[in-house]
């Protein structure tokens, strides 16, 4: 491993040095494409390309779920749940979620699914050290086998034995896609395959009196694994296999330089396996009774097929009109039926959805209206969501919208129906659809800065707590209602080669706070300094990033629902998180050293947790790199 260190580290360098011209060599090499050729296309068409530049952003993307988690807190352990430090309201689903969301962040579903197009074959690969025994890699190929016809295949895996006892992390993301258009592109196909593991190894944190040690910074204890923890013999694994296609053809295809008249009709197809799967080797007294005495296995599934059939008109002078019609075969529960005292608890929630949407856009002279909107039309689950939204752009620099959300759908299947060995972890319930309105305004600024303001209501709230005389969570809903408020601004200053990049949230529950906890400020700021080296062979960012949000009622971690759960008698937070970084680009790789937490060496306490009886990470420096191949 230590071989494959080095040779990662030096290779980039290797490639710029023996990558030289040779004043002798008179072979002419071939222009290398633009970098605009290399694109990629999302789940929703819409299509960028290539970026292999250097900025603080892409240092904000540099981790495992490889986005920024602003708005995100990890646990110790790469690889492991991430507490929320504030919500969106984004997912459109017209049916259930699946259990363990908790350890959805890195699962990718359809919208996640990326299609290339590109001039030549393109690698990248994504390298950064773990903790302790491990390492994140996530490597990816795609090649146009001609102009038409492209395929990609990529692999995200992680394996990270972690600081504390019983923690390791092991997941893999496979994926593979393809699209294809016949030459006269009136015919385009996209699909994919998506084969997804996550493995996490659970110790329920630590007993009250390993965290004293922790807190106190004991030094004996520096040693994280020689903390007791609660236990040291479960696990959870969330399993997912994925098959999707979705082709068209227009009818009509008739585009020139100023209009355009296109209607084409299409179908989607896919259909998912997902299960998860909570094993212990001996119950744990913190849980309650069980029915088992020893080898505990608790496995939940789903399989949910989806097929839709649509039509959209795409017309220079009305905009662009869709609509489908969808059914929907969902099976999720359990292999056996458990019949209590207080009654009988089905092992079954199946049946299936008619699905009706449609969606509208137009653009004109800056302005672009939007609006979508969908509804079951039969079946056991009633759900339908709208939303509209209106923009105007000044210039390519500044650019407002208004938008509006209406959203109601039923609750995630594990509050309706759930399974265990653990005697108090077996529920069946009729609960309301869950009701969200959001109204949101958005600022585009390059000069100015870049804001959104949004305030969301709640009806009929889902949650897990621990209820009164309870050791245990279980799922609630709200009574009342949530009010949700939410400010977010970010703005970059800049002074020669020195820069201030700041991003800001404020945010508060107007109303059902004691559901709904969020600290009501979260805020990152970083100080760098940027500049070309070696007559501009290297680009060199280094500077300091603090980030901070203020003391709340954290949401605890319950390892057997792999979920988080409200809870209003301990407040976390309040702490700074320091970071060091240097980053550096060399042609296409991107070199990235971060010394993490760098401010824990300076106290003599630890306050820091990333949920209740869970500590946050301790200081470590972790190097990595993203390096593209063009051939």
């Amino acid at each position: 491993m230590k071989h494959l260190l080095l040779l990662l580290l030096f290779l980039p360098f290797g490639n710029c040095l023996f990558a030289q011209d040779d004043p002798s060599e008179k072979t002419e090499k071939p222009e290398k494409p633009p970098i605009e050729l290399y694109k990629i296309i999302s789940a929703d068409r819409d299509t960028t390309h290539l970026d292999t530049t250097l900025s603080v952003q892409k240092l904000y993307k540099f981790n495992y779920l490889r986005k920024d988690n602003f708005e995100l807190l990890p646990f110790s352990n790469v690889g492991q749940p991430y507490n929320s430090l504030a919500y969106n309201f984004d997912e459109l689903n017209l049916k259930p979620l699946f259990v363990a969301q908790s350890h959805h962040f890195n699962y990718m579903d359809v919208g996640d699914m990326k299609y290339y197009s590109v001039p030549t074959p393109l690698s990248e690969l994504y390298f950064k050290t773990a903790f302790e025994q491990g390492q994140q890699l996530d490597a990816f190929f795609t090649v146009n086998t001609n102009e038409q016809f492209n395929f990609s295949v990529a692999y995200k895996g992680v394996r990270s034995l972690g600081t504390y006892q019983n923690i390791l992390t092991s997941t893999g993301n496979f994926r593979f896609t393809t699209n294809y258009h016949t030459k006269s592109k009136r015919y385009k196909i996209r699909a994919h395959i998506a084969a997804q593991d996550i493995l996490n190894e659970e110790n329920g944190g630590l007993p009250p009196n390993s965290i004293d040690l922790f807190v106190n910074d004991d030094p004996e204890f520096n040693d994280r694994g020689r903390i007791d923890v609660n236990f040291e013999d479960a696990e959870n694994l969330l399993k997912g296999l994925r098959f999707y296609a979705d082709h068209e053809y227009e009818l009509i295809s008739q585009r020139d330089s100023t209009n355009y008249n296109v209607l084409a009709v299409g179908n989607r197809f896919s259909f998912e396996e997902k299960s998860f799967l909570y094993t212990q080797d001996a119950p744990y007294e913190g849980y309650g009774e069980s029915y088992e005495n020893s080898n505990l296995r608790t496995r939940t599934n789903l399989e949910d097929f989806n097929v839709q059939g649509y039509a959209r008109l795409e017309n220079s002078l009305i905009g662009t009109i869709s609509a489908f019609a969808g059914y929907t075969d969902y099976n999720y529960g359990y292999n056996s039926v458990l019949i209590l005292d207080e009654g009988r608890i089905s092992n079954r929630l199946q049946g299936n959805l008619i699905q009706f949407g449609a969606g509208y856009k137009k653009q004109y002279r800056g302005f672009e209206l939007s609006g979508k909107g969908a509804i079951n039309i039969s079946g056991d689950y009633d759900a339908n969501y709208l939303t509209g939204a209106a923009s105007f752009s000044f210039n390519e620099d500044n650019k407002v919208e208004a938008s509006v959300k209406v959203h109601s759908v039923a609750p995630n299947f594990g509050y309706q129906l759930y399974q265990s060995d653990y005697v108090n972890y077996n529920w069946q319930n009729s609960f309301e659809n869950v009701k969200t309105q959001e109204l949101k305004f958005e600022l585009q600024s390059k000069k100015l800065l870049n804001a959104s303001v949004s305030y969301t209501g709640i009806d009929d709230y889902t949650y897990y707590a621990i209820q009164q005389n309870d050791s245990t969570p279980t799922p609630q809903q709200f009574g009342d209602r949530v009010d949700y408020l939410k400010v977010k601004a970010q703005k970059e200053f800049r002074y020669g080669k020195f820069a201030l990049d700041n991003t800001v949230l404020f945010q508060q529950a107007v109303s059902g706070e004691e559901v709904f906890n969020v600290p009501q400020i979260v805020t990152r700021n970083t100080l760098y300094f940027q500049d070309e080296l070696f007559k501009k062979a290297l680009f060199l960012q280094t500077g300091v990033t603090l980030k901070y949000f203020t003391e709340y009622n954290m949401n605890a971690y319950d390892p057997v629902l792999a979920e988080f759960y409200v809870q209003n008698d301990q407040e976390l937070g309040g702490f700074p998180l320091v970071d060091l970084f240097l980053s550096a680009k060399i042609r296409q790789t991107r070199i990235f050293f971060k010394w993490e937490h760098f401010n824990q060496l300076f106290k003599s306490t630890n306050d820091q947790f990333s949920a209740p009886g869970y500590p946050y990470r301790d200081a470590v420096i972790r190097f990595g790199l993203v390096w593209n191949f063009f051939l």
